[in-house]
């Protein structure tokens, strides 16, 4: 699995989903993550819109092998449900 995440360091959810990215990436559960700063990068939401294939209105925004998740929350529930994080 490879993880994208899209948001603003300023952003204190996207900053939690880049955490759990590292963290999953360190433990060999995913291949790898990217996180892209989309000030920095100059990415907007409608940008982002168009791959998802709906509206965006927060971030981070979560794309697994190009799959949109979601936010942190449905993220977080992805990891969980698919039993990522050890007990």
């Amino acid at each position: 699995m490879f993880v994208v995440i899209f948001g603003r360091m300023s952003c204190p959810f996207c900053v939690r989903a880049k955490h759990l990215a590292e963290h999953l990436e360190s433990n060999g559960k995913i291949e790898g993550y990217r996180y892209v700063d989309m000030p920095s990068e100059g990415v907007t939401k409608e940008d982002i819109a168009k791959t998802a294939g709906k509206p965006i209105h927060t971030v981070p925004q979560v794309f697994i092998d190009q799959q949109h998740i979601g936010g942190f929350t449905e993220f977080d529930h992805f990891v969980r449900q698919q039993q990522l994080l050890a007990s």
